[in-house]
């Protein structure tokens, strides 16, 4: 309706638009789709190099973001007590805790060089 009005309106057949100040629904927030157990194994297995499988266990494991995983510093992984600090958005700091599949695996894939953090 409200745009029927604002249409008439701007192609000069009402003088006034009656509907203008009418607010429209907010849009509800989506909800975030998950992945079943056999499209993670999937992704896993198509993982081919060492590399590869480090960025993707630890992306899974901690829920970090590309971008946050671009910016994480060599210096900010406490090895001993399997977290690392990555930066948010808006470069405020968060702390995510790593699992085990994901320090042995970004771990090892670094002592080889095949990966620059």
């Amino acid at each position: 309706m409200k745009l029927l009005f604002r249409w008439s309106h701007e192609e000069g057949y009402t003088g006034i638009n009656p509907a203008a100040k009418i607010k429209e629904p907010k849009i509800g927030k989506r909800i975030p789709k998950f992945l079943t157990e056999r499209e993670i194994e999937h992704l896993r297995e198509a993982c081919t190099t060492t590399m590869e499988k480090a960025l993707f266990e630890f992306m899974f494991s901690t829920g970090c973001r590309i971008g946050e995983i671009v910016t994480l510093n060599k210096n900010n992984i406490n090895w001993s007590n399997h977290a690392a600090i990555v930066r948010g958005k808006e470069t405020r700091k968060e702390k995510s805790i790593l699992i085990y599949d994901a320090i042995f695996g970004l771990n090892d894939t670094l002592k080889v060089g095949r990966i620059m953090i």
